[in-house]
């Protein structure tokens, strides 16, 4: 059910370090073109670190790791699904082509046996979730599939401190990459800590093989801030989510619809500058990723045989 490109079958069948990369962020997180561009700029930098790119999505009902340029272009077209993990069989038997949410992409990437998703903030518990019951699929997926995610914290439109506690109940082992604070997507901290921090590629591969040698079948999530140059202060991603809220209450969006719409209000409310931000955070998170599949691939005989 899902086709592997020739160069990703390749490093798989070799051992050589492979990075899975969402495409949500092209079909309903970023304006084209600036989304494909985003896209290709990511395939750019796992590829600079060492890894093999494997872009997820769902193109005519088939369910692809590594894509084309010109096919991953389809994605920003009208009528584009946005699949989660749920859709994916609905996206196979109806001929759909979508983006995939990180859900999906950790379905898919669990499925092949490519260790680390790169992305740039992974779905949440959505601001008021405690009275709305609004929590993202991809805490669930995190919560099931034991593959390293690579993202600057949950979108800036969920509450951070209850995305954390979600994922401390489900198991997840959260960790801050040269950081002990939570990032906010945009912003740098969200005033809320993490767990754990790590200081390497190295300490995170470390973690993941023992998770794994350990049996734990949770996700390991790995929250790196958006690069300093780029990073929105805190209060002013506050700010804009509050007004960008209040837009989406007013004109009744919901579910599915309500992220993008977020996304879309926040970077009108900023000038663009979380735009900005956002490539440089997906950028920044996909060379982590792949100097992480490098350190897998590197690490003594006797740990990776753990994976």
């Amino acid at each position: 059910m899902v086709e592997v490109c020739p160069e990703v079958q390749e490093a798989l069948s070799q051992g050589r370090p492979v990075v899975a990369l969402e495409t949500a962020v092209v079909s309903h997180g970023l304006p084209s073109p600036l989304a494909l561009e985003a896209a290709e700029q990511m395939e750019l930098e796992v590829r600079a670190a060492g890894a093999v790119p494997a872009t997820v999505a769902a193109l005519d009902g088939r369910i692809v790791a590594g894509t084309s340029k010109e096919a991953v272009e389809k994605l920003t077209r009208p009528g584009t699904w946005k699949v989660a993990e749920r859709d994916l069989p609905l996206a196979v038997a109806r001929g759909v082509t979508g983006g995939l949410t990180v859900s999906a992409t950790l379905a898919v990437a669990d499925r092949l046996g490519i260790p680390v998703v790169a992305t740039g903030g992974v779905g949440g518990v959505h601001l008021g979730g405690s009275h709305t019951w609004d929590v993202s699929s991809d805490l669930q997926a995190l919560a099931r599939y034991p593959v390293a995610v690579v993202c600057s914290g949950a979108k800036a439109v969920c509450d951070p401190q209850l995305t954390l506690e979600y994922l401390d109940t489900a198991g997840v082992t959260v960790v801050g990459y040269r950081t002990d604070r939570f990032p906010y997507f945009y912003a740098r901290d969200s005033g809320f800590p993490v767990p754990h921090s790590v200081d390497s590629p190295e300490q995170v591969a470390a973690v993941l093989l023992a998770k794994r040698a350990l049996g734990q079948r949770t996700g390991l999530l790995v929250t790196n801030p958006p690069p300093e140059e780029a990073a929105l202060p805190l209060e002013e991603v506050q700010r804009a989510v509050r007004a960008a809220v209040a837009r989406a209450s007013a004109q009744a969006v919901r579910g599915a619809d309500l992220t993008p719409y977020l996304l879309s209000a926040l970077a009108d409310l900023t000038a663009g500058r979380s735009l900005e931000a956002n490539v440089a955070l997906l950028r920044s998170n996909a060379r982590l990723a792949g100097r992480v599949a490098v350190a897998l691939e590197q690490a003594p005989a006797e740990h990776r045989g753990t994976a």
